[in-house]
């Protein structure tokens, strides 16, 4: 699989990574021996890049991992980049994101994950006036002199908040939801990161699994999957879930989708394979409930190009059904 470099990173990433929010929690139940061999799937098939979070599963995601790298042994998880994030287990206020809480945070997950340095921490989704707070910076500054932490970097929701972080000069990575239904970021914030030798990997980009075409209007997602509980943002911001668009035109938006997909891809596959050939996009990180389906995501590193006439039709699906929606919200 091809690595992109992250300049400030100092490392290279799978094209495609996996996104492990749902061995944690959050998705319906996932057994520990399938989580396990999600991972194996993955690594299998070329993915260098795992991202998780401390609050995925309250560790669970996190530890999950750590058991896995120590089955791969030394050599093997020297080649993996993990990236965690740290900020949700806590009251989300400003005042929360100090040096203190940042030692509590990332000894925690070095524990889980069984590490002396994270190889990459993120902010997960912090409130929007920590982005602009000379102070944060500085703390994290600590944490990499310290050795907790190689680098850090921030998970954001807006495409503001990505640009604010883009301008520090140690952000070395922003996670950021990017997909065929949520084209913002191709605006200003792949731009500046590409520019700036920032990293830019895509969270969401099958739109909670909408790009898939596996749903309809009737579908039913267990009681704690956040498709069912989250859909108004009744948990955390609705832009998580389906991307911030309702249900029903999803389903009806990823239809059409589905008929733009040219042979030999899933739509699926398609909707990773749109997210890879952006200009700037270091990872993607979908998530995987399955070992098959791990592997079909890492295929779609392989496959051709979408050509043009297929972009410019997803394009103008987005404009007709999407745009209006979502793409002043963030």
């Amino acid at each position: 699989m091809e690595q992109r470099e992250i300049g400030r990173l100092g490392r290279s990433v799978s094209t495609v990574g996996l996104g492990t929010w749902q061995l944690g929690a959050d998705w319906g139940a996932v057994d520990e021996d399938e989580a396990l061999a999600v991972l194996g799937a993955a690594v299998d098939s070329g993915v260098t890049f795992l991202d998780t979070a401390d609050v995925y599963g309250d560790g669970r995601s996190e530890r999950l991992i750590g058991s896995f790298l120590r089955q791969l042994g030394p050599a093997r998880a020297a080649g993996i980049l993990v990236a965690t994030k740290m900020g949700r287990r806590a009251a989300q206020h400003p005042s929360e994101f100090t040096l203190d809480n940042f030692r509590r945070w990332t000894d925690r997950s070095r524990a889980n994950l069984g590490v002396e340095t994270l190889d990459l921490v993120q902010l997960h989704c912090p409130p929007t006036p920590v982005f602009s707070a000379q102070e944060v910076y500085d703390a994290l500054d600590v944490l990499v002199d310290e050795g907790r932490v190689a680098a850090y970097g921030v998970s954001v929701e807006t495409c503001e908040e990505a640009l604010t972080a883009i301008a520090r000069p140690h952000v070395a990575s922003v996670q950021i939801i990017l997909n065929a239904f949520r084209r913002k970021p191709l605006e200003r914030v792949l731009p500046a990161a590409r520019a700036a030798g920032v990293g830019i990997i895509a969270r969401v980009p099958l739109a909670s699994g909408l790009l898939s075409g596996r749903y309809r209007r009737d579908t039913v997602f267990a009681a704690d999957d956040h498709r069912t509980y989250n859909r108004r943002g009744e948990s955390f911001d609705v832009g998580e879930t389906f991307s911030g668009v309702e249900y029903e035109v999803g389903v009806e938006a990823a239809a059409e989708f589905a008929a733009l997909v040219p042979d030999g891809m899933t739509p699926a596959q398609a909707a990773l394979r749109w997210v890879v050939q952006q200009p700037g996009v270091s990872s993607v990180i979908p998530g995987a409930r399955t070992p098959r389906q791990a592997r079909a995501n890492s295929e779609a590193a392989r496959l051709p190009e979408l050509p043009e006439p297929t972009l410019k039709a997803i394009e103008d699906l987005y404009d007709r059904r999407i745009r209006t929606l979502v793409h002043d919200r963030w």
